[in-house]
């Protein structure tokens, strides 16, 4: 199978990262031609994760999107949700017949307030037995380590599912699969609202005590979320039972891909929405925090795209309301948390 990989920041040159370990063939769209010499003279990504060599006789490198699709068999989108529809601009919905669209974004398309297969079926009648998602939890910089991670990858189609996580396994990197492409998803972008939460708690200089309920309540309030939006499998320490075909327990809101991506998310120094959140209690503005860190946090407008389709979905959400009041309404920090002590359970 011939890979493609739209995004160069740090998760899209992980994946690279692990592909090419792989001994997999990639055609990577960069941002700039000054980004193309850089990695075929120095055999590194100058802007993220540098310590990653490269295989360079296995890179085919462009800035152009519509080129990737036309080489490759599978495309992942690894580029921030905030800039999807204009890495896909020029490419038409003849283009994407035939291929597999392998998502990494973490976040809702802001622009349509969509998930990208909801994008793409919508706009473009693309088939979502081809869509794929592949999520953590997994931190760029763990990969670029080579520090043991494990992947989750979620399609319709399950034999399909497994056969393009197959080519995701390498020493350091485990598999899993299952058919949740909503509840992944949807599992991902909450999960950067809280640790945007969980950032401002540490700002705010609440203790590790408070942050362990905080982070328990998140738990329970995306559960309630997912079970409201349709999500099956939710109920923790319920499973299929295994058979020769299914060896391993079926997934539930336990496994690693809603609860464990959470918890990683809200207590890891790599996350930027931990970060983010962090300065945002210390009392730095939005718009300071964005210019400091010159880094996306998908969190920021995840909360923004949960708090609208709550409106239709009714989950109880205290603490994701008050993250999104803090960053979009200037809630003060304070005030917010003050009144999420008072609904802790």
């Amino acid at each position: 199978m011939k890979f493609g990989m739209i995004g160069s920041g740090s998760w899209g040159t992980a994946i690279v990262k692990i592909l090419t370990d792989g001994n997999h063939q990639v055609n990577w769209c960069v941002r700039t031609e000054k980004m193309i010499a850089h990695i075929r003279q120095r055999k590194h990504n100058p802007n993220y994760l540098s310590s990653v060599n490269f295989n360079t006789g296995l890179l085919q490198l462009t800035t152009k999107s519509a080129e990737v699709f036309r080489e490759s068999d599978a495309i992942i989108i690894a580029t921030p949700s905030a800039y999807v529809i204009p890495s896909l601009e020029g490419i038409a919905a003849a283009d994407f017949a035939g291929k597999k669209i392998i998502s990494a974004v973490k976040g809702m398309l802001p622009e349509e307030n969509l998930l990208l297969n909801d994008y793409l079926h919508n706009k473009l009648d693309f088939n979502l037995q081809d869509y794929h998602t592949i999520m953590g939890p997994c931190h760029a910089e763990e990969v670029a380590a080579e520090k043991l991670s494990y992947l989750t990858f979620s399609g319709l189609n399950e034999n399909a599912t497994e056969e393009i996580a197959g080519y995701f396994r390498t020493p350091y990197i485990n598999t899993v699969i299952n058919t949740d492409i909503y509840g992944v998803q949807f599992a991902a972008i909450l999960k950067n609202i809280y640790a945007l939460g969980a950032g401002i708690a540490h700002g705010l200089e609440y203790g590790d005590n408070f942050l362990s309920v905080l982070i328990a309540n998140c738990a329970d309030e995306m559960a309630g979320f997912l079970k409201k939006a349709g999500i099956m499998n939710i109920e923790v320490g319920v499973h299929a039972e295994p058979d020769a075909e299914h060896p391993r327990k079926s997934p539930n809101y336990a496994a690693s891909v809603y609860l464990g991506d959470l918890l990683v998310t809200c207590y890891s120094l790599y996350s930027r929405n931990r970060t983010f959140g962090n300065m945002i209690g210390k009392g730095y503005s939005v718009q300071a925090t964005q210019l400091e860190m010159n880094m996306v946090a998908e969190g920021y407008n995840a909360s923004k795209s949960i708090f609208k389709i709550n409106k239709d979905i009714h989950a109880d959400m205290p603490i994701a309301e008050t993250v999104y009041r803090i960053l979009w309404e200037q809630m003060p920090a304070s005030e917010g948390f003050n009144m999420i002590e008072g609904s802790l359970i």
